[in-house]
């Protein structure tokens, strides 16, 4: 018997957000970057998939921290 595991459930894995086209041009405004300065998460990566992320789009992590609360991090989605 296959049993599909939902990874955005498992506790090892974090939160991930594909990002509006609005909420994307804010975030390299606000940091006065350009995609090619985020790091990179691959296209075929679960959980761009899971998310429907196409190449250039950004995606939102947020990673539970001990120290912080949360940790945010972005990663621009790319072919690979």
């Amino acid at each position: 018997m296959n049993k599909k595991i939902d990874i955005k459930k498992h506790i090892f894995v974090p939160k991930h957000q594909k990002l509006s086209e609005k909420e994307k041009e804010d975030l390299l405004r606000k940091y006065n970057i350009t995609t090619s300065e985020l790091p990179k998460i691959l296209k075929s990566d679960p959980m761009a998939l899971s998310a429907a992320a196409k190449t250039g789009d950004v995606i939102k992590i947020i990673r539970n921290s001990p120290t912080s609360g949360k940790s945010v991090f972005y990663r621009v989605v790319v072919n690979g």
